[in-house]
């Protein structure tokens, strides 16, 4: 029961009571999620783990308050969240431990749609679009007039501004007309829900809902090197041409807490177990030679 009050306030936003000292306390990135509870799971009883997932903007917030032992987020930490961080006296070690996919979803019963071009994808997300762009017609001539249903990240998700900022260019420059949630689920929910539907959000949750949904081929033509429709897999993303929806994702880890037995060894134990859990939920594992690099510089750092 306690740990069941303790996960719920973590995933409001609230601060876990002082008794709770004991947990490793994680939250974050929703994208990185399974893969902290991969490892949490198989870690097992040498320590409580509670995990979180109020998106990457809202795990730095609470991390940089010294809510939260690790954060977890899918983009790197932005000079906003530093000067918190600074402010509040807490110094972290960033330690990257995957690679992600960015997934463009329809609706299975989407007929039309055989790839899209990160032209159309601006067309369709960026603020301008808002109110305006709401069929698929308008998206390109040949689709048919059928409402426009669109469903993404909220705003405080390392997703959101990284599909963003690669499609549409600028940090924040998105429609804010279409349903958002940090739970990935709801996403999938929504978009297999509606013939219009289009979506996005990491790779591995398109894989475990491809029976739900229908991925599609990005063509990044505004690269001088574009190899036309890919796919995302982990080939593409590992291969480098699956443009421009692919990043690393992170742990981000407070010194302080880091000095704590039980923080020190979960993380020395994330990042020597990593990779075969990253593949196992869906992810693309770093090589070999970069966990044991970022183990070394977590050591070094505490």
């Amino acid at each position: 029961m306690k740990e069941l009050l303790i996960a719920l306030l973590l995933a409001v936003g609230l601060s876990v009571p002082a008794h709770a000292a004991d947990l490793i306390k994680i939250d974050g990135s929703s994208t990185v999620f399974p893969i902290t509870e991969a490892v949490a799971e198989e870690f097992g009883s040498r320590a409580k783990v509670m995990v979180g997932i109020s998106g990457t903007g809202g795990g730095f917030k609470r991390f940089c308050r010294g809510e939260t032992d690790i954060s977890d987020a899918s983009r790197p930490i932005k000079d906003s969240e530093k000067k918190l961080c600074k402010a509040n006296g807490i110094d972290w070690v960033e330690l990257p431990v995957a690679f992600d996919g960015l997934a463009v979803v329809v609706n299975p019963g989407n007929y039309w749609v055989d790839h899209l071009t990160t032209n159309e994808l601006q067309r369709i997300w960026n603020a301008d679009a808002q109110g305006t762009v709401t069929t698929w017609d308008q998206i390109r001539t040949g689709f048919p007039n059928k409402p426009l249903r669109l469903f993404g990240p909220g705003t405080d998700s390392g997703t959101f501004d990284y599909f963003t900022e690669a499609i549409n260019g600028k940090s924040g420059n998105s429609r804010g007309d279409y349903t958002a949630s940090e739970d990935d689920n709801v996403l999938v929910e929504g978009v297999s829900s509606d013939e219009g539907g289009l979506g996005y959000f990491g790779l591995a949750y398109f894989e475990a809902n491809r029976d739900k949904l229908k991925v599609v081929p990005i063509d990044d033509e505004n690269s001088a090197n574009g190899n036309g429709p890919i796919l995302p897999s982990m080939d593409t993303v590992m291969g480098d041409t699956y443009k421009p929806l692919a990043r690393p994702i992170f742990i981000y880890v407070s010194k302080k807490s880091a000095k704590k037995a039980n923080v020190k060894e979960f993380v020395q134990f994330y990042l020597q177990n990593a990779a075969p859990l990253v593949e196992e939920v869906g992810y693309i594992p770093l090589p070999d030679d970069q966990y044991q690099s970022h183990l070394m510089k977590f050591n070094s750092s505490i």
